[in-house]
């Protein structure tokens, strides 16, 4: 708190002691603060250079390290291609999507809670994921400290399977709607979110390890807009990047996939236990989400998450939004819902939903 650049060691020392009572002898204190320093926890030259460094070094590789392999999923193909065929297997008999159908909306919770519910709306969306020439990736960006972020990146993206391309031409028309700088301002968080990267491990497992070209983009929250009471769509920066999109990928088989989770409450997220009777209450609420969803009602479900101040804290808010406005006129379908575990007790739950949208 008091590391804000305005004092020195001495300062500081002083200030703990007069206000606070807290006594430190000044070579310990001196020690804290080069710890800091060196942990890259203050906002200096220091923690500057290391990030031009990891920013540099993630540019100049040849694609996104999978961060989650080996621990979130297997890291092997041979294995990984197993266990996604058990959870398709399990998930039964599934009627394909329309060859009209043009999105859908996939969790991004890890896969030994959602892994059902993955396996549901993907396999119904087996065929729009190979027939694709062009995928876009719409995810939650869990560590914007920016509301209404949309980060891009022109860095390819790995999984087990290989190299997902990133559409590199169509990242600089969404660039230069959004602003060059504001648009990679945080591209270095790409490198950790696992909302993208799950999603993009299950497309390229339905395309049998075959690429297609992406555009990740990674959605910030809507907090700014809920507390003003505004349409997302009324910032500027936002309708360019629809407009942008629709007019990139006019004339393409294109495939657009939200990757967001619905409701994170109780303990676990700042809230309280969860009883039967709120459980059965969240998923009332979740349905009028999903309905909204599947009338193609962006609005609607803006505005249901509105009107409650997203108590229920819906991670998958910006990218389900902006996936309906692109797609513009459609309707889904619910394939898949599931209230997963968000602690011990039972008391936290994180639910998720699985949309085809045509």
């Amino acid at each position: 708190m008091l590391c804000t650049g305005e004092w020195d060691a001495h300062a500081i020392n002083g200030i703990l002691r007069l206000q606070y009572g807290v006594q430190f002898e000044p070579d310990v204190l001196e020690s804290v603060l080069n710890m800091l320093d060196e942990a890259l926890l203050f906002e200096n030259e220091r923690f500057a250079e290391a990030q031009a460094r990891a920013l540099a070094a993630y540019r100049q590789a040849p694609f996104r390290l999978p961060t989650l392999a080996g621990a979130g999923y297997p890291a092997e193909p041979t294995e990984l291609k197993h266990q996604f065929d058990t959870y398709l297997e399990e998930a039964g008999e599934a009627t394909p999507a329309s060859s009209e159908a043009r999105g859908l909306l996939s969790p991004h919770i890890d896969y030994a809670r959602g892994g059902a519910v993955y396996a549901q709306v993907w396999k119904r969306a087996a065929e729009l994921a190979r027939q694709a020439e062009l995928v876009v990736l719409l995810g939650t960006d869990h560590y914007s400290a920016m509301p209404g972020s949309l980060t891009l990146t022109r860095q390819n993206y790995a999984t087990p399977y290989g190299v997902l391309p990133t559409a590199v031409g169509i990242i600089d028309a969404l660039a230069h709607a959004i602003g060059e700088e504001a648009a990679f301002a945080g591209e270095l968080r790409h490198r950790g979110e696992h909302s993208l990267e799950l999603v993009a491990v299950w497309l390229h497992h339905m395309r049998r390890g075959q690429p297609v070209p992406m555009v990740p983009i990674l959605t910030g929250s809507f907090s700014e807009y809920i507390q003003a009471r505004q349409s997302p769509i009324a910032d500027a920066k936002m309708k360019a990047v629809i407009e942008t999109l629709q007019q990139q990928t006019a004339g393409k088989r294109v495939l657009y996939v939200a990757s967001g989770d619905l409701s994170h409450v109780g303990p676990a997220f700042g809230g309280e236990p969860l009883t039967a009777e709120a459980k059965a209450q969240l998923k009332v609420m979740d349905d009028e989400l999903v309905a909204r969803m599947c009338a193609g009602d962006a609005d609607g479900f803006y505005a249901s998450i509105q009107r409650i101040g997203d108590a229920n804290n819906v991670c998958g808010l910006s990218p389900v939004y902006l996936t309906l406005k692109a797609l513009g006129a459609t309707e889904g379908q619910c394939v898949a819902y599931a209230t997963c575990p968000a602690d011990e007790h039972d008391t936290s739950v994180v639910t998720v939903a699985g949309v085809v949208f045509e």
